[in-house]
């Protein structure tokens, strides 16, 4: 694809990001659009609060566009764009987040403001609002013995229309939304680590609603194992990692479980890999962990195309969908 075929983002970096991670980005951008192009699909992971980073603005054009196939996500990044949508204009920007004293921090408590580096999420018009209408849709479930997993029951709320009334951004920056419409598959590992899993969690302990209305990590995982065979023939399933922790550790794990606890040797290994991280190597994280390492571990073959991009993923990872998009 020449230049002029190219929107203005993608023809800059080509021509400017030639060195380091700038080039590591070039690299990884041009091999995601490779393992596309020869019929790959790929499984795109969210670590950290890239949803309260408005990663939606780009991420739901790459799901429209089917340039996604898959996500993995924290239950963070799963509910906080959906109260991006409904609750926008509440959010506080605290670009000195910096320079806040203990007592700056408790008044925006006080105030119902929950941090996340320089934005704060206003607990009534965000939780409190999806809290809500999402309680009715577990108590349906509930009362008719059925069973759903953390991102179905999202999309049903989504779906059904009810937070329509709420919207405050345009509904085409919403990640969920565009997911939901699509019916992504979406796993959600340590959902019980996010709000709406404290609140659901809540509920268990008051006696409102059984603990197995909610499928588990476990089913997810088992899920993943039949919907990873079926979508790996021809040339395979990549992954492309923002940040790190469980939402990219749980679901790369599903090859070496098929391979070696399932005993399929055949199960092809990941066939593309990419990782935005700042994590550093010598710390022993996962996150910070070089793709090669991750042979060893029976997730990555030899010849997989590896990239990292030891960067900043709030910037990096719009620039690489902006070049996916031909932006």
């Amino acid at each position: 694809m020449s230049d002029t075929q190219r929107g203005p983002i993608s023809q800059f970096i080509e021509k400017n990001y030639l060195h380091f991670n700038a080039a590591a980005l070039m690299d990884a951008a041009k091999g995601y659009e490779t393992h596309l192009l020869e019929g790959g699909k790929m499984m795109v992971t969210l670590g950290g609060a890239m949803s309260t980073a408005e990663l939606g603005i780009s991420l739901a054009e790459m799901i429209r566009q089917d340039k996604i196939q898959i996500i993995s996500c924290t239950g963070a990044n799963l509910e906080e764009d959906i109260m991006n949508l409904v609750a926008h204009s509440h959010y506080k920007r605290v670009p000195n987040y910096r320079d806040l004293s203990p007592q700056d921090e408790w008044d925006l408590l006080e105030n119902h403001y929950n941090r996340v580096t320089d934005t704060c999420i206003p607990e009534e018009e965000a939780f409190r609002r999806l809290q809500k209408h999402i309680h009715k849709i577990w108590k349906d479930a509930d009362t008719a013995g059925e069973r759903y997993f953390p991102h179905e029951y999202m999309y049903k709320m989504l779906l059904s229309g009810v937070l329509e009334q709420y919207y405050e951004i345009d509904p085409k920056n919403s990640w969920m939304l565009a997911a939901a419409e699509k019916n992504l598959p979406i796993v959600v590992p340590g959902w019980e680590d996010s709000t709406m899993g404290n609140i659901f969690a809540s509920y268990v302990i008051k006696g409102e609603i059984k603990a197995l209305t909610m499928k588990s990590g476990i089913e997810y995982m088992a899920w993943l194992a039949g919907w990873y065979p079926e979508n790996s023939t021809g040339k395979g399933i990549g992954f492309f990692q923002i940040g790190g922790g469980i939402a990219g550790d749980f679901p790369i794990c599903v090859v070496p479980m098929l391979y070696q606890d399932m005993e399929m040797p055949e199960i092809p290994f990941w066939s593309y890999f990419c990782q935005i991280s700042d994590s550093t190597t010598s710390y022993g994280s996962y996150s910070g962990a070089v793709p090669n390492e991750k042979i060893t571990w029976g997730k990555l073959d030899i010849h997989t195309p590896k990239f990292i991009v030891e960067s900043d993923a709030t910037i990096v990872a719009p620039l690489i969908f902006a070049w996916l998009l031909k932006q």
